[in-house]
């Protein structure tokens, strides 16, 4: 890679897409590059195909680079591209008859939410933390596929993806106090999986 072209690597997101609305390939290559691995992550705790994995990854690309004009700088480049390969990964899972959760409401308007201190003094260590050696990542995207939509969501942008909660906000179009509750509940139901399918891994947690 020449120097030139690692020093446009270094250059912001949104300067990218400014760029790549003005007409440079080159610039949008290189948001592809840049999230194309968080990407497929995702893809992974969805889709066991690679090949499925790859056409949605690349289709999530496409409709962003299509949609570009509507990036209006109020989420992070990769909060808005996390939306669209969300709804792609669904969609996709909704045509072929799948559904990798069980839809629920959500648990704030059914239980009456939990407050960001209950949140945060009752808070479990992240789920992950003894769960992603090689050896056992694929205990983690076991007990993943086992959680409704809503939990797995804010566990993979938290956990996994290791966003802030204004990003995981953004990217979900909820509060921040919505994202703590959910946090809260969704670490309890992972651990809660754990327990029932791997309890060999709960000792510590």
């Amino acid at each position: 890679m020449g120097l030139l072209r690692m020093e446009r690597i270094e250059v912001n997101d949104e300067e990218l897409v400014r760029e790549t609305l003005e007409g440079s390939r080159e610039a949008f290559q290189i948001l592809v590059e840049r999230h194309q691995s968080r990407l497929f992550g995702l893809a992974r705790h969805y889709i066991r195909s690679q090949a499925e994995m790859e056409d949605l990854v690349q289709e999530s690309f496409l409709k962003a680079y299509s949609r570009l004009s509507s990036f209006q700088n109020q989420a992070s480049f990769y909060t808005w591209l996390y939306r669209i390969t969300k709804n792609t990964i669904l969609d996709h899972l909704k045509r072929k008859g799948r559904s990798p959760v069980q839809a629920m409401e959500d648990p704030e308007e059914v239980l009456g939410g939990v407050s960001g201190a209950e949140g945060r003094s009752g808070r479990l260590p992240a789920p992950d933390a003894q769960l992603l050696s090689s050896e056992v990542v694929g205990i983690t995207r076991d007990v993943l596929q086992e959680l409704p939509d809503i939990f797995r969501d804010v566990l993979i942008l938290r956990e996994l993806e290791g966003l802030p909660y204004a990003e995981i906000s953004e990217a979900l179009g909820v509060s921040i106090g919505t994202v703590e509750s959910r946090i809260f509940r969704a670490r309890a139901k992972f651990k809660e999986k754990l327990i029932q399918k791997h309890p060999e891994f709960v000792e510590g947690l």
